[in-house]
């Protein structure tokens, strides 16, 4: 007898391996970037919605720019070689993954925050509030 966990069968190891591995590539999560801002971060971390919501609540630390503003002149104040970490909203919102596909065209390293804003209060984490 199967159950809807099982009725498909799990990968091999090392397919999973491989999966999982290389999703770490491409995200990271709430508490990483939480504890990489205490150690000092090596990483641009962006929020991409709009000012309005950066101004109410943001992650501290964090730059706000508008995934749609997202642009080459606007990223020259980085260096090439610079990482970026997006996040949104939250698990409901496509900014972060709109970013990241910007940044890419662009030519620049990015990994997406998981969870975005709602990722960081379930976590428990300050935030910030007000301009840029």
């Amino acid at each position: 007898m199967s159950t809807p966990v099982s009725e498909t069968p799990a990968a091999e190891p090392k397919d999973a391996l491989a999966h999982f591995s290389a999703k770490l590539r491409f995200e990271t999560d709430c508490w990483d970037v939480h504890e990489s801002l205490k150690q000092g971060a090596d990483f641009v971390l962006l929020d991409v919605r709009g000012p309005e919501l950066f101004e109410k609540a943001h992650v501290p630390g964090a730059i706000n720019l508008p995934h749609g503003k997202i642009i080459e002149s606007k990223m020259r104040q980085w260096p090439d070689d610079a990482l970026f970490v997006v996040y949104c909203a939250g698990p409901h919102c496509n900014g972060a993954d709109k970013a990241a596909v910007r940044l890419s065209r662009l030519g620049r390293k990015v990994k997406l925050m998981t969870g975005g804003m709602t990722g960081w209060a379930d976590e428990g984490f300050d935030f910030a509030s007000g301009g840029a």
